[in-house]
């Protein structure tokens, strides 16, 4: 590997640190957009029920907005629960955004991976194949073996640009999709809270009534 490595060239450790760079990126939003973590089941029966029960004081708000990207958004809509139906939505909205933003930290990064990757294989072509040109002016074509450093370190870098390149886009792609998915789910979910939270108001009012 080592050797690969020193018969790319210099233009190799940069692709080896974008390599680097796009596993780890990989491996936190593997871990960090798994659906039970941003949508926790049935978190929104859990909210309802200690509202109901009075139990929803500031501390509890607070675990909630720190527990999951969902629990944000809905500690959100309950702050402002009391102004009504579309400030809530407001709220919630906001929070959304905010939520979002989060799920897609390191995404653009590894968008960018995917995009200089192949960019950096080609520098490596181009400068493989200026030594080798270099090296036909000074000694001419008469042996191969002089020609084979300048040609590898072309073929090594271009093939290491794109080992990196392809496999980075693909998750790039993968998680934009997760993202749009749980975002999807997440708004569904904080709609069906608002929904919830002023269908129910009325009736305990007039529960509570003469």
């Amino acid at each position: 590997m080592l050797e690969i490595i020193r018969a790319g060239g210099w233009v190799m450790w940069p692709i080896l640190a974008c390599s680097v760079l796009a596993m780890a990126i990989v491996c936190e939003r593997w871990w960090s957009l798994r659906p039970k973590r941003v949508i926790p089941p049935h978190l929104v029966a859990q909210v309802w029920s200690l509202y109901r029960k009075n139990q929803l004081d500031a501390a509890a708000l607070r675990r909630l907005q720190t527990s999951s990207p969902l629990g944000a958004v809905l500690a959100a809509g309950l702050a402002n629960y009391r102004y009504g139906r579309e400030v809530m939505k407001e709220a919630i909205e906001d929070a959304g955004r905010q939520a979002t933003h989060e799920l897609e930290r390191f995404l653009n990064s590894l968008g960018t991976i995917a995009s200089i990757a192949p960019l950096l294989g080609l520098l490596g072509t181009v400068l493989g194949m200026i030594k080798v040109f270099a090296t036909i002016t000074s000694v001419g074509v008469g042996d191969p073996k002089v020609l084979a450093g300048g040609i590898a370190e072309a073929l090594i870098t271009t093939a290491a640009g794109l080992v990196v390149a392809i496999p980075a886009l693909i998750f790039h792609r993968y998680f934009e999709a997760r993202v749009d998915e749980l975002v999807l789910k997440m708004e569904n979910e904080a709609l069906r809270f608002v929904e919830i939270m002023h269908s129910e108001a009325p009736a305990q009012a007039s529960e509570e009534g003469p």
